[in-house]
């Protein structure tokens, strides 16, 4: 039995086959009339981020891991103008919809979080709580920079030691007590093998197009305080690493001040983004996630 099954549906264009990951109804005996829980990435990241997550919250959650278009196992679209996530996040109202789920609970980390804010403005009704993982309002241009120098342009790995020496290399700043087993972990979710046993990036490199000032389709939505602001009265819980060169401190203040009863938590030398299977990330969920079964 593997800890998850396959869902492939169609995108909201109906052009593209799409992956998510289902790690099912919760265990006997738990609450399960609670939402179910959809996990979005960031913006090179895939479905296996959450995995250790996931595995924590499926004896109380249905726990739903999607690929957004380009990453995983999720189909590369030909047309790179669809890489925004405001498609991203139509294509989540298909999926919801293909699994006939009302209303979830979003955990977005970085682009997902963004993900999240969109379907607050355009699927309100189908969103019952959101978890923020180092993303908010205002993004730092250093970390938009540090993203781009890296989204696309990673040079090839020959074998998976060299794949998590890439991966060190272009995250090492958001995980500094990172050991050799950690960063080979972090390879196998950031890699997959292809036929010949070589491991490739798992997303289209063409997904950095959105991070190109110029751009027609860019990464970041505008008017993100509006976009804040329009969840009011949404059980929200804002992570943030205390690295972080993407979200800063006073950003996430403000996000306190404009959001009544945002619940937030730091993790200590974590950058962007935590991974979620940080002690202080996991008890900050399971609370937030307990906070919300008690005023259901």
């Amino acid at each position: 039995m593997t800890d998850f099954s396959d869902i492939y549906y169609a995108s909201s264009d109906g052009r593209l086959p799409l992956y998510a990951r289902d790690y099912g109804l919760p265990q006997p005996g738990s609450l399960q009339t609670a939402p179910a829980i959809l996990c979005l990435h960031g913006l090179t990241r895939n479905s296996a981020d959450f995995h250790d997550l996931a595995m924590h919250l499926k004896r109380r959650y249905r726990v739903i891991c999607a690929d957004q278009r380009g990453r995983g196992r999720s189909q590369w679209d030909p047309d790179v103008t669809n890489y925004q996530p405001l498609i991203y996040a139509a294509d989540m109202v298909r999926l919801l919809d293909y699994l006939s789920l009302d209303r979830v609970i979003v955990i977005g980390t970085s682009m997902g979080g963004l993900m999240a804010m969109i379907l607050g403005t355009t699927a309100r009704t189908r969103l019952a709580a959101v978890v923020m993982n180092d993303v908010g309002p205002e993004l730092d241009p250093a970390g938009l920079e540090r993203i781009a120098s890296y989204t696309g342009k990673t040079p090839p790995a020959a074998n998976w030691a060299q794949a998590a020496e890439l991966a060190k290399m272009t995250n090492g700043v958001a995980f500094p007590n990172y050991g050799p087993d950690d960063w080979m972990a972090f390879a196998h979710r950031l890699y997959a093998e292809n036929a010949e046993g070589v491991p490739v990036l798992a997303y289209d490199p063409a997904i950095s197009g959105g991070l190109k000032t110029d751009t027609q389709t860019p990464v970041v939505p505008p008017d993100l305080w509006a976009m804040w602001e329009a969840l009011a009265g949404l059980p929200i819980l804002a992570i943030r690493g205390a690295l972080s060169d993407l979200l800063s401190a006073r950003t996430l203040e403000k996000m306190a001040q404009r959001h009544d009863g945002l619940k937030t938590v730091t993790v200590p030398n974590r950058g962007h983004a935590p991974m979620l299977d940080e002690p202080e990330a996991i008890a900050a969920i399971d609370a937030f996630l307990a906070e919300l079964r008690v005023s259901a």
